[in-house]
């Protein structure tokens, strides 16, 4: 496990966590390495990011001695509407192609406010690393490649994809040079002329021509328009740590809700391995989800009852709910969702510390690119409601349910943790692994992201009551979570379909501890 005094980079891709630590050693602090390594992501980390997407930075200042976030989700179109798609004859909203990208890309817009407000390197040195590896190539990965065979039916459809992906009408193999020759000229453009390059002038008429053209929706307006917004972090104390999480649009209240259950519960009296540890994880997943999935969406269209949701009083009436000596499990049905995302953490040796998540939603995102472009367009709008009367129903103008949570624990009014998956609906779970892992059960933020994983609900789209546990050796406690009403799936002792995490912890004398999930193409860089 890494460890440094002076600096810490953690990320799911060993090229972007290079260029992050090289941005700091050149005299930059978090803020700019972070946004140095979500640009490389965006190029390095195609299947799970890019600038097609959204991102949420949760920040610590460590001059102003605050936690701050930057929601750069984006907004659905001002012609969006729900009759539109059902006059189309669809009762909800296509997973992929033109149609299913109907909300602004933020991400870039992120990068620049994050910037201008807290960075220090000119805004090109910290573009230009992703523009070289967009030029001149870089090898495919072992998890890319992955997912380049799930989708290659995706992949063959769209005409920049399967210029990019494919070579000779195969897939590109494992260990071959990926050029992505026009997002590196749409990156070019961006550290020349900044973010209104992505969002007014003559490129962002061109990417919405070429998406009318196709039969997009999304209008030149809805660009101009378009702003992330600072907002107030949401947190709670466990155990004398105050855990933070973006509030809504983000599912991150759910986390929070999960840990104020848990308090009630005396973890370390349940071995990690057991069949009871697994079963309390699912029921307080389960009563946090409910909630979740009852409210969540854009707070400037609805009444969000947060306070009400993460009060110690609430927590304690859920954790009566919930019997250590099950006769079965509770019945819930999590929400159907994507879960595709890329999370990174920085660590700088003043103290500033950046923890922030991307994504295009689905593997490829909409797996469609504007012509001319490069960029894939997220199909984050896709888990918008054609029900009105849904809590996440669509409207124009409007940020839908965001699965994107980038967490951080303060300890002593410092950073202690900061932590984050990929995996959609699984993301809360994860986080509340690897919290358990090191609060409760005292392992390092590398052994907590080690720990057999489990998820609940979900995948791909596809909503379902299962458990889903990476087995090793846990053949009897699943046994036993089936006797008591639990439907388990068990997978691969590593498996891909719980996420790859990411995690640094700061220790009370600074030092600092970088972790990579073993389960992906990541690494963790200190010094």
């Amino acid at each position: 496990m890494p460890m440094g005094h002076q600096g810490m980079v953690a990320s799911p891709h060993y090229m972007a966590s290079t260029v992050g630590s090289f941005v700091l050693r050149e005299g930059g602090n978090a803020f700019d390495a972070a946004v140095a390594v979500s640009a490389t992501l965006a190029v390095v980390y195609p299947h799970m990011t890019g600038i097609g997407g959204d991102s949420f930075f949760l920040m610590y200042s460590a001059k102003d001695r605050k936690v701050i976030g930057l929601n750069g989700s984006g907004r659905s179109g001002r012609e969006v509407s729900s009759s539109l798609f059902k006059d189309k004859g669809l009762s909800r909203i296509p997973d992929r192609g033109v149609l299913s990208a109907i909300t602004v890309p933020g991400m870039v817009d992120a990068w620049w406010e994050a910037w201008t407000r807290f960075g220090r390197l000119p805004w090109d040195k910290l573009i230009a690393p992703a523009i070289q590896y967009a030029e001149q190539g870089f090898p495919v990965s072992r998890d890319l490649y992955r997912w380049m065979c799930k989708d290659e039916q995706w992949i063959r459809e769209d005409k920049t994809l399967k210029e990019v992906f494919m070579d000779g009408g195969r897939l590109k193999s494992e260990g071959s040079r990926l050029v992505q020759s026009e997002l590196a000229a749409t990156l070019r453009l961006l550290m020349k002329e900044g973010r209104d390059a992505f969002y007014k002038g003559p490129f962002m008429e061109a990417m919405v021509l070429a998406i009318r053209a196709d039969g997009g929706l999304l209008t030149e307006e809805d660009f101009l328009s378009h702003r992330s917004n600072w907002v107030e972090p949401l947190s709670t104390t466990y155990k004398g740590d105050r855990i933070y999480q973006m509030p809504p649009n983000s599912q991150g209240f759910s986390l929070l809700l999960m840990m104020n259950i848990l308090e009630h519960f005396d973890l370390a009296g349940i071995p990690r391995d057991s069949a009871a540890f697994y079963h309390l994880m699912v029921e307080v997943v389960k009563k946090a989800f409910q909630y979740r999935d009852r409210y969540l969406t854009d707070p400037d269209f609805a009444h969000i009852p947060v306070d009400q949701l993460l009060s110690k009083d609430f927590a304690r009436q859920l954790s009566e709910q919930i019997s250590l000596t099950p006769m079965e499990a509770s019945p819930f049905l999590s929400s159907p969702m994507g879960q595709d995302t890329a999370y990174a953490a920085v660590v700088d040796d003043e103290g500033n510390a950046v923890s922030f998540i991307q994504s295009l939603y689905y593997d490829f995102g909409s797996a469609y690119v504007p012509e001319g472009t490069g960029v894939i367009l997220q199909n984050r709008g896709s888990f918008f409601s054609l029900d009105a009367e849904h809590p996440n129903a669509l409207l124009p103008n409007k940020r839908t349910f965001h699965t994107l949570m980038p967490g951080m624990v303060l300890r002593g009014e410092k950073p202690y943790l900061l932590l984050g998956t990929q995996g959609g609906e699984g993301q809360p779970q994860t986080q509340l692994s690897i919290l358990t892992g090191v609060l409760d059960y005292g392992c390092t933020i590398q052994e907590a992201i080690a720990l057999p994983r489990w998820v609940y609900g979900r995948t791909w789209g596809q909503a379902s009551d299962s458990l889903k546990m990476e087995n090793r050796n846990l053949q009897s406690a699943a046994e036993k979570l089936m006797q008591w009403g639990h439907r388990v799936e068990l997978v691969s002792g590593w498996d891909g379909i719980v996420g790859q995490a990411q995690g640094i912890c700061i220790d009370t004398n600074g030092v600092m501890y970088g972790a990579a999930d073993p389960r992906g193409d990541g690494l963790a860089i200190g010094w």
